[in-house]
């Protein structure tokens, strides 16, 4: 069974929406902004990049990565990893045509026999309504949160507010860097 990582920049707050500069929302570009720059909190996106042999994403996260990342040297191991995007609504017709082999899944069952398939963790970016539907069906086993030392108040959040059993988690790995940013590593507890 292939592991499921999410991984999120996360304000203090929870709110993981637009922490790279997207339009819309009135914080963002957070990540950048509001706290200095430290290479050494980042090390962890690098690893995730060499570690992943499949990128997950949801509609929204896919439209927004699409027309920027395949041609980003930062994000070129991505470029060559199989891609899927859960959505209901995206055609093949809507789908890029530089980044490489990228499959459609319409459902969470699809999601979860894609995790019974052979190889090795998949990677979940963005997404904040995909991330609250597996989270809420059991099939994230892995979290990697980079947390900054913000408060943003509104804006979407990396966990659904879904009235669920209690989900614990077993920290595995965690830094705090200099400029207040703290690297969280959690293996969701079965």
């Amino acid at each position: 069974m292939r592991t499921l990582i999410s991984t999120a920049f996360l304000s203090l707050d929870g709110v993981m929406e637009a922490p790279g500069g997207e339009p819309g929302y009135r914080n963002s570009g957070w990540t950048f902004k509001d706290v200095e720059f430290l290479l050494d909190a980042y090390e962890i996106k690098g690893r995730e990049q060499q570690e992943a042999t499949a990128l997950l994403m949801g509609r929204v996260s896919y439209e927004a990565f699409s027309p920027v990342w395949p041609d980003m040297e930062e994000f070129a191991d991505y470029k060559v990893m199989p891609k899927y995007v859960v959505s209901t609504t995206l055609t093949e017709d809507d789908l890029v045509s530089n980044w490489g082999e990228t499959t459609i899944l319409r459902s969470l069952d699809e999601v979860a026999a894609l995790k019974e398939t052979e190889g090795g963790p998949i990677i979940l970016h963005g997404s904040a309504a995909l991330n609250h539907a597996l989270s809420d069906a059991g099939l994230i086993d892995r979290y990697h949160l980079l947390v900054f030392p913000l408060l943003l108040g509104a804006g979407k959040r990396l966990f659904s507010d879904t009235d669920k059993d209690t989900q614990k988690l077993k920290l595995v790995e965690y830094e705090v860097y200099a400029n207040g940013l703290q690297k969280n590593v959690f293996d969701v507890v079965r």
